[in-house]
Parts: structure tokens; C-alpha cells; sequence
């Protein structure tokens, strides 16, 4: 006696696939090609933003090298953290996302999909931002170019990935951007812009010794003021994308239809 296995239609199909993953970065960016305003906010708001607080602290260059490198990580990550929750709820919304959990992709290839295509305009709003603030705004680093534009990528990606996960639990683009204040402002107290973390209050550094923004921070500071490549940098480095392929993984673990 023979028996089947029925596949029904949106369910996995195995492990990650590579062609389905470009299959729907591509959807995805094509779709984000005729939302100029979206394409706009998300790359040229931080390279607008660095400006403003170039000449904010116009009269002290200084200040300005002092925060200007840890700002090149955060405004990314804030950017890409509110344009991709709210434009993956909006497919949510549309159907769309209801639509391709019905074909025969896996879940992971939606998700990684999803941040390829946000990934490659991640790509481009940080080599703009670091261009423009080490060559046309001045920003004074010791060390390479090279080391501060992967931090900015990776913090990029790592705004992308809470953008995917917190667009599980929102409802709406209003609740989406009711998880900022949640998301990401504790973490712009806490990772150590305005004071260094060793100078809070015990529970306040270790609770920042988790957060990701910090070793974002981190890891800025230190092209800031050393020449060479350090260990610090690379566990920083590593410990974002660590964070960013973590939340990538839960918002794949997440995923799922909302009507039945």
C-alpha cells in the first residue's frame, strides 16, 4: 500500500533558496521604484540630517568629530528601522505578503527577500552619508573610510532587521511607529552618545551592555580614534551583525498568515 504526502500551497519548500530570495528582493524593489518619496526619506534624510548637525555645530568642528561618527551609525538605523516596518506592513495590509506566504516559499526566503531589497538601498544611503560627511562636511577620523562605512552598513542592515520583526506585531503604520519609542529610543539614551556608559548608573551599562546601538556606537569610536583595525572594532562589528542576523532569524520564525 502506497500512501501521499499532500504539499499544500505556502508551505516551505526546504532550506533557503537563492532563487527565490532574488525572486523577491527583485518584486520588492521594484515595487519601492515607484514609491519615490520612500526611496527619498530613506536615503537622503541621514545625509540631510549629518548636514543640519554639521552646521549646528558650526562654531566647534570638534563637537562635531566627536559625535559626528556615531550619528553616521545611528540616523541609518533609525531611517531604515521606520521605512521598512512601515512598508512591509503596508504589504501586509495590500495582500501581498498574504499572497506570496500562498506560493511555495519558504518563510526564510520572504524574510531574506525582504532584507536583500532594503539591504541593497541600505547599501546606498550609507556610502552617501560617509562620503558626504568625510568629504564635504569634514568629519576628522583616524582611522579608514572603508572601516566607517561597514559600520554604517552594518547598523543599516541592522535598522532593516527591527523593521522586519516589529512589523509582526503592528496592526497598523500608526502602531508601527509607536514601536520607535520602544525600539529605539532606549537604545539611543543607553548606547552611550550622551554620557559614556561606564559613568551610568550600574543597571542603566548593563542593561546598555545588551543593546545593539551600543557596539554600533563602539565600534564607531573606534575608527574614530585608532588607525588600524583593533579587536574591539571587530567584536563590535561582529556583535551588530550577530544582532542583525538574530532578529532576521525571529522575524522569519514570526512570520506568518493573518487569515486563514
Amino acid at each position: 500500500m502506497t500512501t501521499t504526502t499532500a504539499t499544500t500551497p505556502g508551505a516551505p519548500t526546504g532550506a533557503l533558496n537563492a532563487s527565490r530570495t532574488a525572486a523577491t528582493a527583485a518584486r520588492v524593489l521594484r515595487q519601492l521604484r515607484h514609491d519615490p518619496r520612500t526611496i527619498a526619506l530613506m536615503i537622503l534624510i541621514p545625509c540631510l540630517m549629518l548636514i543640519l548637525l554639521r552646521y549646528v555645530f558650526d562654531g566647534s568642528p570638534r563637537t562635531f568629530d566627536n559625535i559626528g561618527a556615531s550619528l553616521l551609525g545611528i540616523f541609518p538605523l533609525i531611517t531604515m528601522f521606520l521605512v521598512t516596518s512601515i512598508a512591509t506592513l503596508r504589504e501586509r495590509s495590500s495582500g501581498t505578503l498574504e499572497r506570496l506566504l500562498a506560493m511555495p516559499l519558504g518563510k526564510g526566503d520572504v524574510i531574506a527577500g525582504y532584507a536583500l531589497a532594503f539591504g541593497t538601498l541600505a547599501i546606498i544611503q550609507s556610502a552617501l552619508a560617509t562620503g558626504l560627511a568625510l568629504w564635504f562636511l569634514g568629519l576628522d577620523v583616524t582611522g579608514s573610510p572603508w572601516l566607517l562605512l561597514l559600520v554604517a552598513l552594518l547598523d543599516a542592515l541592522l535598522g532593516t532587521a527591527l523593521g522586519l520583526f516589529v512589523s509582526a506585531f503592528a496592526a497598523s503604520e500608526f502602531q508601527a511607529v509607536q514601536f520607535m519609542p520602544a525600539v529605539i529610543f532606549p537604545q539611543l539614551l543607553l548606547c552611550g552618545l550622551f554620557t559614556p556608559r561606564d559613568k551610568m548608573h550600574p543597571v542603566l551599562e548593563a542593561i546598555s551592555n545588551v543593546l545593539p546601538m551600543s557596539y554600533a556606537v563602539d565600534g564607531m569610536n573606534e575608527v574614530l580614534k585608532h588607525t588600524d583595525m583593533t579587536a574591539d572594532f571587530v567584536r563590535d562589528a561582529l556583535i551588530v551583525a550577530g544582532c542583525a542576523l538574530l532578529v532576521l532569524t525571529l522575524g522569519a520564525a514570526t512570520l506568518r498568515r493573518r487569515t486563514t
